[in-house]
């Protein structure tokens, strides 16, 4: 994998990619918040000789650091789009896992028709009608609310409660630890923010492409299971439930997460570029 950059006004985006073949369908992978690109190596191991592949370590996240947190969900979603552009790609898969779902899904709201698939790994809907005003305000809340706990504790939920498996929570370890607890708290309250601001936004999200949601049966983070029986059932969206995985699904159980993503990309039948 090769290791490019964005400039964007805020910062420098870091990003990886394979060979960009024309030829061959390009799955984009979005690392949720505070994870980095590390999140996909499993996928990216599986499938980097048979597609192309780009995945970033998201704005204000490890070496797309220093970062201003002045941005929204959308400007991540343009840079994103411009960060494809420039290596000529179109037609993407989205693969985003939880709040790279979010990015996916204001991705596919700004630039409609340009996205071939969308794969939710323990992700949730962007539209208003799924969330109470109650859990808006609990998002803008995240930041003092993390504060309030001691580093180590902090430290320890965020591992424990993403993953299942030793490989997961020693992933997730890695990941904090490239943070002080203040950057990590200032971090995880400005994408919950967002995120906020993103539904209360009330936009459409229309997910315009063949979608498949992807969930651990044991994923305790926030009501994730929940918005996704909802969605599903809303929205007609098939999910796949996947057993011992917690919010990190595919650190968990990455063979059957992989399983589950070739064949859905199988299944998409246009040309890829």
């Amino acid at each position: 994998m090769t290791r490019s950059t964005f400039q964007t006004p805020s910062g420098t985006i870091h990003y990886w990619t394979n060979e960009i073949r024309p030829e061959r369908r390009t799955l984009v992978f979005l690392p949720g918040l505070t994870a980095d690109h590390h999140l996909f190596d499993k996928q990216v191991e599986a499938f980097r000789k048979e597609f192309n592949i780009l995945t970033w370590d998201a704005p204000g996240h490890a070496e797309s650091r220093p970062f201003r947190l002045d941005f929204c969900l959308m400007d991540k979603a343009v840079w994103l789009h411009e960060i494809l552009k420039k290596e000529g790609i179109i037609r993407p898969v989205l693969i985003g896992q939880s709040m790279g779902g979010y990015v996916a899904q204001c991705f596919m709201e700004k630039y409609p028709g340009e996205t071939a698939g969308f794969i939710s790994i323990d992700s949730a809907p962007l539209k208003r009608c799924y969330v109470t005003g109650a859990e808006i305000w609990a998002l803008k809340k995240t930041e003092p609310m993390y504060r309030a706990f001691p580093w180590k504790t902090l430290r320890a939920l965020g591992s424990r409660g993403c993953s299942e498996t030793e490989y997961g929570r020693t992933l997730m370890e890695h990941f904090i630890d490239s943070y002080t607890k203040d950057e990590y708290c200032r971090l995880a309250g400005h994408g919950m923010k967002m995120l906020a601001d993103a539904m209360e936004a009330d936009l459409p999200y229309v997910i315009d492409c063949p979608a498949i949601l992807i969930c651990g049966e044991k994923d305790q983070a926030g009501s994730a299971k929940s918005y996704n029986r909802r969605w599903a059932e809303k929205e007609g969206l098939p999910v796949n439930w996947i057993k011992n995985a917690g919010h990190n699904a595919n650190t968990d159980r990455p063979e059957e997460v992989n399983h589950i993503i070739r064949e859905f990309v199988r299944t998409l039948k246009e040309d890829p570029q």
